[in-house]
């Protein structure tokens, strides 16, 4: 059992974006300060954080030195690199622990790490060249997928390959790196389940959430999913596993597809906060950032319990192309929240907002948080 950090305390965080924000917001709600880290100014994280460490993650005698000024040092995003973790876990303990984001970060670990853990996973073959991908090919068939074996998020890094033909393109635009090819899957739809885990292993979740896409990106969220209880406890079931056989302390997202003939296969694992659990901080009794802070801080983990179903909807920088978005129309819905991140440039793709509608039923309030966001532009 860890001894546990009570408020008052500081705790680093590695990594400065919207998940580092909402984190830093329930931290000091608790009284807890926060301290972030990364290479970057004027962050969303460092806009509601005590104190912001601006440094570059391979100068490591200044992550070890942050990590003394702080209680306990978690992470936003697992692209933080591994001797980043490393160097923080000399001065103060990392939770999930380090060796978590090494399996993560990488698909292959990561993928080697479930099979042998015994869940299903989308057929895959390692690729280390135009030689492998050939092969790989001729045995997962077509249409398939390739995939750079790290730092891939939001559809970065994957290449749809049709033809034998494809192949030479497809393998220059991952830039010739260690990848991976996945057979394509026939999907009734992708869900995800967020769920917490402390150290004494107790374990609480927020059920199936079903996600929507836009050009690879999360667009559309909604809790609980269109997916029968059998599939979504069995889900649950599978994410439980997975926390429990890597000893999470923290939080950790597993994403599924759903396929047409009801198997569910784990997509991909994110060991910290995830894009599809924002709304847990409208709709849950605890959200996800909260139960973060209280699992690596040693606190008992809150309810998860829903108040209503919910939707949420990303706002990207794309709704700024014709001017500033128009505030007052969405907020006209008294149903929807608006989250804004903070971020300074509005960009093409860029993440910088989002919309939580609650509502009776799930439905309801899909259709609800797409009608305010529309009236946005």
């Amino acid at each position: 059992m860890i001894q546990p950090i009570l408020p008052g305390a500081a705790i680093g965080v590695l990594g400065s974006g919207q998940l580092g924000r909402m984190f830093a917001i329930a931290a000091r709600r608790m009284g807890y300060r926060v301290h972030t880290f990364s290479p970057d100014q004027d962050t969303p994280t460092g806009q509601i954080a005590d104190v912001e460490v601006v440094a570059p993650y391979d100068d490591l005698d200044a992550v070890e030195s942050f990590a003394r000024s702080v209680a306990v040092v978690t992470f936003e995003f697992e692209n933080v690199p591994a001797p980043t973790a490393q160097a923080a876990n000399r001065a103060a303990p990392v939770r999930p622990d380090g060796a978590i984001l090494h399996t993560t970060q990488q698909r292959i670990r990561e993928k080697r790490f479930l099979t042998k853990t015994g869940l299903p996973i989308t057929p895959y073959r390692e690729v280390r060249s135009l030689d492998h991908l050939h092969q790989a090919l001729n045995e997962l068939g077509y249409p398939a997928v390739l995939k750079t074996a790290a730092f891939g998020y939001d559809g970065k890094g994957q290449f749809k390959i049709d033809s034998p033909a494809h192949a030479p393109e497809a393998w220059t635009a991952v830039h010739h790196q260690e990848s991976v090819l996945e057979a394509f899957v026939d999907l009734q739809c992708e869900i995800s389940v967020v769920a917490a885990r402390g150290d004494d292993g107790q374990f609480v979740h927020y059920g199936a959430i079903e996600n929507q896409h836009s050009r690879h990106i999360l667009d559309l969220c909604i809790a609980p999913a269109r997916v029968t209880p059998q599939i979504a406890n069995r889900a649950v079931e599978m994410s439980r596993t997975v926390l429990d056989q890597l000893g999470v302390v923290g939080v950790l997202c597993v994403e599924f597809f759903v396929t047409r003939d009801g198997r569910l296969l784990i997509n991909e694992l994110a060991p910290r906060p995830h894009n599809s659990g924002h709304l847990t901080v409208d709709a849950c009794v605890t959200s996800q950032f909260e139960q973060q802070l209280r699992a690596v801080c040693g606190l008992p983990l809150g309810s998860s319990a829903m108040h209503r179903p919910a939707a949420m909807a990303n706002l990207l920088g794309d709704i700024w192309s014709t001017g500033e978005p128009n505030w007052p129309a969405a907020c006209a819905f008294p149903d929807v929240k608006l989250h804004l991140y903070g971020k300074l440039e509005p960009r093409p793709s860029r993440k910088m907002g989002h919309l939580t509608a609650l509502n009776h039923a799930a439905d309801e309030a899909y259709r609800t948080v797409v009608k305010a966001r529309k009236a946005l532009t």
